[in-house]
């Protein structure tokens, strides 16, 4: 005689709550490593052109790195008053001053 095995709720749905958890997080990180700019995807005019609408933007520089453009010396504030040129690889420029960075100069405090 061949019994027919019964599932309940409680059996299965742990299984689905960590698979959905799982795959939500992995959507998650995704979405958040290609929400940054790539600069390397961008004209060097279009890269300038995202910080000067921004006013400040973290951008994706290369393989494994990015960095904090900013377009002039109020979005430094308080931290700093000073900006200096940041350069970085565009479509069309491998060394495109996309915009600033924020420069404290130690020796004047």
């Amino acid at each position: 005689m061949t019994t027919a095995k019964h599932f309940r709720c409680s059996d299965w749905m742990p299984r689905i709550a960590g698979a959905l958890f799982l795959s939500l997080c992995s959507a998650s990180m995704v979405m958040a490593q290609s929400a940054r700019p790539d600069t390397r995807t961008m004209t060097c005019a279009q890269a300038q052109a995202l910080v000067k609408q921004r006013g400040e933007v973290v951008m994706t520089t290369g393989p494994t790195t990015f960095d904090k453009f900013v377009a002039d010396a109020r979005y430094c504030r308080p931290q700093s008053n000073s900006v200096r040129a940041r350069f970085a690889p565009t479509k069309d420029n491998p060394k495109c001053a996309v915009g600033n960075r924020c420069f404290s100069n130690r020796e004047r405090r």
